[in-house]
């Protein structure tokens, strides 16, 4: 499966932001880990070190491996749109991203679970590929089953900020959701640069 499993609040120190989703323990240390901690004079990052940190924040942040990160960097770039938007785009469009925006998991990581473990539907077939791509129109639901599965459940029910994701709709009573369209950029929240990760792979 196509995931970190290494400390998190590490990774997201190093890059300053939380990737991974809420952490206590990153808001108690904002600074960049080492043994002399926030008072240590750092060097400048190299153009290079900037790209890549950017290319890594996106693809921990995505939970993909580097293979497949970089498939989807080539995909992109047959599109006859901006390279790096459409990068985005794509990873937006992702059934475990989807699954994890719509509320059903508190973290991608565990919306990669829920479709790997066969809880997942789109179109009312049962699809356990969480790099499955949806299309605008698609419907993307719990498997009757699950529905009654305590942990999708409470992520539900503590999960009210679909309504911030305009290319989304759900439906909490029906455990379902539809996938309206493909995002906008100005649309996607997370701090990623991606013309920094298109410099990147055009060396």
């Amino acid at each position: 499966m196509a995931r970190y499993t290494g400390p998190k609040t590490k990774k997201s120190r190093a890059f300053g932001e939380t990737i991974f989703g809420f952490d206590k323990y990153f808001e108690r240390k904002k600074y960049v880990p080492g043994q002399h901690g926030p008072n240590k004079r750092r060097r400048q990052k190299s153009d290079y070190a900037l790209q890549l940190m950017e290319k890594q924040k996106a693809k921990f942040m995505y939970g993909l491996l580097e293979r497949q990160f970089r498939n989807l960097f080539v995909k992109a770039t047959r599109s006859h749109d901006v390279t790096g938007e459409v990068l985005l785009q794509l990873l937006e469009s992702r059934l475990d991203n989807v699954v994890y925006r719509m509320g059903m998991a508190k973290t991608r990581n565990g919306a990669r679970q829920l479709v790997t473990h066969k809880h997942i539907c789109v179109n009312g077939i049962l699809t356990n590929i969480p790099s499955y791509h949806l299309k605008p129109g698609d419907i993307i639901s719990v498997r009757g089953k699950s529905q009654n599965h305590q942990v999708i459940n409470d992520c539900i029910a503590g999960k009210s900020d679909v309504r911030n994701f305009p290319w989304l709709e759900f439906n909490p009573d029906k455990m379902e959701g539809v996938f309206l369209e493909v995002p906008e950029r100005s649309q996607i929240p997370e701090k990623i640069n991606e013309q920094l990760i298109v410099e990147l792979y055009s060396k």
